[in-house]
């Protein structure tokens, strides 16, 4: 493994944005995504999906060049339509519009519609509380999850992200995960090492429970807590999807594919002001101190830290390279 620092990841995947036909914009919106993923360990949402983003830009299944379209629909619905384009400058071009209609009317939603992936949906709602509002997030995937019992693919692992301000400018809390009892790309990386993955992860395409990662990738992932995770799954799909007016879990196809129909995903945002509530504060530090009454106990997502330099796998790296030479 080779070490690099925070700057030359960003750099390098603006660099191998570019270099295959993105925007300035949306280049810059996507490298400072991958930063954050990599800088708090999240792998799976950082370099990992690079060089899928690269081909997709040459094949054209995502539009690297469009300007995100805004709207206000109601004093307190926010719309952005991505034009199939990346789904970070989308939200970058709604967020101020959002945070202002949640400090006029208490509440307000931001909608996210015919864009791609996302990836790390806590990336999001961390950034609607670092501006003082509650963030809860909602998006949908490809197809992967089958409901309790089953073995068709009908949701995707469809997060649910949730980041609560500490007034400070700070995260009091920060939940970002999966509705699946694991994110799919956890299957595809024990595929790749050679590892088994733990029991109740995946069904294998007859509906029988399986540790073989190959098993899983042709069968179907299970809910987190069977049919409480799946109701959880519904919820975000119904979000995601019907609220923004993009595709279903079902239509999409697996997200790094090199080439096909655009993502056509949607990401939907509740933004809660907590200055409607006097007491907000008061009770979120009661909660904090009852959770640490046990040792080493604390809310999710508290102490987080951004690491400085990070582990890159050399072959990543320089296939991430080649991409930045090469013209798209």
């Amino acid at each position: 493994m080779s070490h690099h620092t925070l700057d030359e990841i960003e750099a390098l995947t603006r660099r191998a944005l570019l270099a295959q036909g993105a925007a300035p914009p949306a280049a810059k919106a996507v490298a400072r995504a991958v930063r954050d993923a990599e800088g708090h360990g999240n792998k799976i949402c950082g370099l990992y999906y690079v060089e899928s983003y690269c081909l997709q830009l040459q094949s054209g299944r995502v539009l690297g060049d469009v300007t995100p379209r805004v709207s206000t629909r109601r004093a307190g619905a926010i719309h952005v339509d991505a034009g199939f384009g990346f789904a970070q400058p989308a939200f970058d071009a709604g967020l101020g519009l959002a945070l202002e209609a949640a400090q006029q009317n208490g509440t307000a939603s931001l909608a996210v519609a015919h864009a791609h992936t996302c990836t790390s949906l806590g990336y999001f709602t961390e950034q609607i509380a670092r501006e003082g509002c509650i963030g809860l997030g909602f998006t949908n995937a490809s197809p992967i999850v089958a409901p309790p019992g089953g073995k068709t693919r009908v949701i995707g692992t469809n997060p649910i992200a949730f980041s609560v301000p500490d007034g400070a400018g700070g995260l009091a809390m920060h939940v970002d995960q999966s509705t699946s009892t694991v994110a799919l790309g956890k299957i595809t990386m024990a595929k790749a090492l050679g590892q088994q993955i733990p029991p109740g992860w995946a069904v294998d395409k007859d509906g029988a429970p399986t540790t073989d990662p190959e098993a899983a990738l042709s069968g179907a992932l299970v809910s987190v807590g069977g049919y409480k995770g799946w109701g959880f799954g519904l919820m975000a799909e119904i979000l995601a999807a019907g609220m923004t007016g993009s595709a279903l879990s079902r239509d999409v196809r697996p997200l790094k594919t090199p080439d096909g129909p655009h993502h056509d995903l949607g990401q939907f945002y509740l933004l809660i002001d907590p200055g409607t509530a006097p007491e907000f504060a008061r009770r979120m530090e009661s909660l904090a101190q009852s959770v640490a009454l046990d040792p080493g106990a604390r809310l999710p997502g508290q102490n987080r830290t951004m690491a400085e330099t990070v582990e890159v796998d050399p072959r990543t790296w320089s296939r991430l390279q080649e991409l930045a030479e090469a013209e798209g």
